[in-house]
């Protein structure tokens, strides 16, 4: 039997989930202004030597399952939102190449003339050179949440860890915080007692491929000053959650 080894201390490869409402300050569109922060703090944590790869969300543009609900096919939607993603890729890397980062987008559907194809070996040599590799356009394929394809791409270019930005929140808590106060933070948690006491972090099919597969995650709240930068590098903030 395999024993998969623990998380390091500092991961040396890790893939960064950012929401895409994020982007947009709490609007529809992009602030610069927010990306700009975003990127200053991933650049801080390349320069120190982690490797990084990021899945960028599109709920500041589109988001399928509300369009979907607003009469549109889920489908069709869902191809918007791809679409929404990979605007935020393009802003980031400007950004981030303006921080003197070296940076690559791939996206899963292919756009030749502003970005690369998904090619995992091809994302792991970027990786290997100190370039920061951005994902956009999610899985190529409606139904597939940018959480399940922050899963299923760490896995694929064999990350450490899964690191989980939230908005509004600082990790995982036993019930909803806005909800109930005598919500709980819990430090670490494991994936069985995450399942049996129904703590919803992720979509269920992204908990199911990190579950399945002992990929740690550790959810975060991206407001405090610096902790992208502090989760990059491996600090221990918000909740680990692992096998």
């Amino acid at each position: 039997m395999t024993i998969s080894p623990a998380p390091t201390e500092t991961p040396q490869r890790v893939l960064l989930k950012l929401s895409g409402e994020v982007f947009g300050g709490g609007q529809i569109g992009l602030d610069p202004e927010v990306v700009r922060g975003v990127a200053e703090q991933i650049a801080e944590a390349s320069r120190s030597g982690v490797e990084i790869a990021v899945v960028v969300g599109g709920g500041n543009f589109f988001r399928g399952a509300e369009l979907q609900q607003r009469g549109m096919d889920r489908t069709r939607a869902d191809y918007m939102g791809m679409l929404g993603t990979v605007m935020n890729c393009l802003a980031l890397q400007d950004f981030l190449e303006k921080e003197g980062i070296d940076t690559r987008v791939q996206t899963a559907i292919t756009m030749g003339q502003v970005a690369e194809p998904y090619i995992p070996r091809r994302a792991m040599r970027h990786l290997e050179k100190g370039r920061v590799v951005i994902f956009g356009a999610g899985a190529g394929m409606p139904f597939f949440s940018t959480d399940t394809v922050s899963a299923q791409r760490a896995l694929e270019i064999r990350c450490d860890i899964v690191l989980i930005a939230k908005s509004g929140v600082d990790g995982v808590y036993t019930a909803d915080p806005k909800q109930d106060p005598n919500a709980t933070k819990l430090e670490t948690v494991s994936f069985a007692d995450a399942l049996a006491q129904n703590l919803r972090i992720v979509d269920a099919a992204a908990f199911s491929l990190c579950m399945d597969n002992d990929l740690p995650m550790r959810v975060f709240g991206m407001q405090g000053p610096g902790n992208i930068t502090k989760a990059l590098q491996g600090e221990k903030i918000g909740t680990l959650v692992s096998a």
